[in-house]
């Protein structure tokens, strides 16, 4: 497989592994009902290809200079967890357990190969089940500590607990409408849906407290980052510049075609210097959009220290045999998860 980098060298993954799983276990049954959402990219579909497993460089033979890194893959398959995706800027901050997850290495079939995590949309309930127990001791938790967000492309972000834990994965939810989670209680996983949206990763080293936001195009001119931070601040008195934060895996501007309608709103919501670097004019009248860079603006807004603010080098779009895109696949996929958790 062939991991296309944003801004890299394609990288070639020694893929003779099965990291599939075979549904052979006991499947537990999923409790809590869930419209999950999982993120809706809308307009044009770009089907760039590229994708995924340890990593050299396939001019070079030396490792890159990435901000992620594939854990669990390897030529020899001596790993029986599955496949995610880490952050290196995280390196050293020893009281999380966090992750991205992939599509590979779960229980689900067809569209919905194989890690499925979403249980909006039409997948077998016990297959996602199941894939939520593996991810879970791939990352070093369980179902039964995580929190999983109704995404419905607000700018609500909630404050949760222990009482919480549990609620969108095992058991109902008791909240709705809610894009963004923060926490300071140990054994509480954050958990948001993907497949193509931005991930947003805030830890508090000093206050240890952490949050977990999905940024979509709307949540992105809305500014959930900024919201997300303003909520740590109030609930855990956080300094922002004390506040690490990683925009994760998601579409890139290549990928990322949109209309005027949506340009427009973003004209209104940013700077001329920074629509500079956020939207791409083409001449059929539509424009690429640089996610990425919107939500750094924004992450810089918040008070965050721009040394503070790291950026994904892998995009979903780019990469379909790796990660969940909505765009990518029209649409007929799975779901990724981000999980982020403060260790007991």
């Amino acid at each position: 497989m062939n991991i296309k980098y944003i801004n890299c060298k394609n990288i070639n993954i020694d893929t003779n592994a099965d990291t599939s799983i075979d549904n052979t276990g006991t499947s537990t049954d999923n409790t809590g009902t869930s419209t999950d959402n999982t993120d809706t990219s809308t307009d044009n579909t770009d089907t760039s290809t590229a994708n995924t497993n340890t990593i050299t460089d396939s001019k070079s033979n030396t490792e890159t200079n990435r901000t992620t890194e594939l854990m669990n893959i390897n030529s020899e398959h001596t790993s029986t967890k599955v496949p995610y995706i880490k952050f290196k800027c995280f390196e050293g901050i020893d009281f999380i357990n966090y992750g991205f997850s992939t599509r590979l290495g779960g229980t689900s079939k067809g569209i919905f190969s194989s890690m499925n995590l979403s249980f909006a949309r039409g997948d077998d309930k016990n297959c996602v089940s199941k894939n939520f127990e593996l991810i879970a001791d791939a990352i070093g938790t369980t179902p039964q500590n995580m929190v999983y967000a109704m995404q419905t492309h607000t700018t609500n972000v909630l404050k949760v607990g222990k009482n919480e834990c549990g609620m969108g994965v095992v058991r109902d939810r008791d909240f709705s409408d809610i894009d963004g989670l923060i926490t300071n209680e140990p054994g509480v996983c954050l958990v948001t849906s993907y497949a193509d949206c931005v991930p947003l990763y805030f830890i508090d080293t000093k206050k240890k407290c952490i949050g977990l936001s999905h940024a979509g195009w709307r949540g992105t001119v809305g500014k959930i980052g900024i919201e997300t931070v303003k909520m740590m601040t109030q609930a855990y008195d956080s300094n922002p510049q004390d506040i690490i934060a990683f925009i994760g895996p998601s579409i890139c501007k290549d990928c990322y075609e949109v209309s005027q309608d949506v340009a427009d709103e973003f004209s209104n919501a940013y700077s001329k210097e920074q629509m500079s670097h956020i939207l791409i004019s083409k001449s059929n009248k539509k424009f690429q959009l640089n996610l990425h860079q919107a939500n750094k603006y924004n992450l810089l807004d918040a008070g965050l220290k721009l040394e503070n603010i790291f950026l994904t080098d892998i995009c979903t779009c780019c990469n379909p045999d790796l990660l969940y895109s909505h765009r990518a696949s029209k649409g007929q996929r799975g779901g990724l998860c981000g999980f982020l958790e403060i260790k007991e």
